[in-house]
């Protein structure tokens, strides 16, 4: 029989993306708590060490349920540029180092992509998502993928988002990511689509 999830964690310590993630899920999942890892004392975000975004969204979402007791949800995500052959892609976040900031991870990006033509700067936001349970409970862990497709500009615009939303232009609807409010990112983001998708699971308690 499944379980009924009355509290959800959010297995991330990064503020932006827990606000980000409980903005959408609250609304589709309203009877839910929602918990994040600083709310547990001792909690510690697992290191990613698999060789794809969904095997590192596992790692964290198990090890989050693990520790809590709780259910947990988390995902990776990454931005993989045609013309540097995928890159930064599954090391989006290490790109030039850990302790980097995102506005020189950009400024580097930039540089690289000095001289590129429009045509061949395509690139994609891709976010994997799992959803486990805790120990205590005999069901699966599932997995949900989203990406969203854009290309790098050719300088960085915009105040809201995080990460490399100022860089990654959309066509439609003519803004970069780091200039949509958060509603309208949602509808189009690769993380806003594949909460999407885990909504929809939520609404479905019974599988």
């Amino acid at each position: 029989m499944a379980s009924v999830i009355a509290k959800l964690v959010l297995a991330t310590f990064n503020p932006a993306k827990a606000r980000e993630m409980r903005q959408i899920l609250s609304r589709c999942a309203p009877a839910i708590e929602f918990l994040v890892l600083s709310d547990f004392p001792g909690a510690i975000e697992a290191d990613e060490t698999g060789s794809t975004y969904a095997e590192n969204a596992l790692i964290k979402a198990r090890a989050a349920a693990a520790f809590t007791g709780e259910w947990a949800v988390s995902d990776d995500a990454g931005l993989e540029i045609d013309a540097l052959e995928g890159a930064p892609g599954l090391h989006s976040k290490r790109f030039e180092g850990v302790e980097t900031d995102f506005p020189s991870k950009m400024r580097r990006i930039l540089e690289l992509m000095e001289g590129v033509p429009e045509d061949e700067r395509a690139a994609r936001f891709r976010c994997c998502v799992a959803l486990c349970p805790p120990p205590a409970v005999s069901q699966v862990c599932e997995v949900f993928e989203a990406v969203c497709e854009g290309r790098i500009a050719r300088q960085t615009k915009g105040d809201y988002g995080f990460g490399y939303d100022p860089i990654f232009y959309l066509p439609e609807p003519n803004a970069h990511m780091a200039e949509l409010p958060p509603e309208e990112k949602h509808r189009v983001s690769h993380r806003g689509k594949v909460l999407a998708m885990l909504c929809a699971r939520l609404a479905r308690p019974n599988e």
